[in-house]
């Protein structure tokens, strides 16, 4: 028994190390391991040089952090596709290259800060009806027609209960580039990952109208895990 406890005391370790650390998106990987290497050529050459490369590779990890969320499983909601900030909620029409048209929505605009988490979680379960990408400016993602003129990637979603909810990346003044892991056809689930955006941006929901909206301009939202409205015809 003696000779156990070190191996079941490291193995403890490991696994409070595990669930401390985030995972990285992989997106990041390249990023990361790039600047690992490049620490440790640094290193030889100065220490301090290498302590700035280890701290840099340090922030990226962090950057492209993807942490385990537990998201609500009750019928009818939406939730937040991103961490970040509420910064409106709104009437509006969705993006015009899904080709919905006029059509009515509520949407509610998440800003993400270069300190939040940037990758970004499907708001329901079900499947990817469209796929749109629009080049586009670089404005400050938290102006409100940042919606409209900044690079984008789309999602037209159909949810498990048959609601069409869309989810928007849209790309800031540092970020310039968007990654989308799906494509039309493909099945989501609410809660996981789908894409990401690199420094700084935005992510627009846009709900069927009629929605009861749950946030509110301010309020901070945990990306897969904060709801942020009850689809029409759903019971509180």
């Amino acid at each position: 028994m003696t000779a156990e406890k070190p191996s079941g005391t490291v193995t403890h370790l490991v696994q409070l190390a595990r669930s401390a650390v985030p995972p990285l998106h992989p997106a990041g990987r390249p990023f990361v391991l790039g600047a690992g290497a490049a620490s440790l050529v640094l290193r030889r050459l100065s220490r301090r040089a290498g302590l700035a490369g280890t701290l840099l590779t340090a922030l990226l990890a962090w950057f492209f952090r993807e942490p385990r969320r537990v998201t609500p499983r009750r019928a009818g909601i939406a939730v937040a596709p991103a961490d970040g900030t509420v910064s409106a909620v709104v009437d509006a029409q969705p993006p015009a290259e899904l080709g919905l048209g006029a059509v009515a929505m509520t949407r509610i605009s998440v800003f993400l800060s270069v300190f939040d988490v940037h990758v970004q979680r499907a708001p329901v379960t079900g499947e990817v009806l469209r796929a749109a990408y629009r080049p586009g400016a670089f404005l400050s993602a938290d102006l409100d027609k940042a919606s409209a003129d900044n690079e984008r990637n789309s999602l037209l979603l159909r949810g498990v209960d048959g609601h069409e909810v869309v989810v928007t990346q849209i790309a800031g003044l540092v970020a310039r580039r968007i990654v989308c892991q799906v494509r039309e056809g493909e099945k989501v689930s609410a809660g996981a990952t789908y894409g990401l955006i690199r420094f700084g941006s935005r992510v627009d929901l846009y709900v069927p109208a009629g929605s009861r909206i749950l946030v509110e301009t301010g309020q901070r939202t945990i990306g897969g895990e904060t709801v942020l409205a009850e689809l029409p015809g759903t019971e509180g």
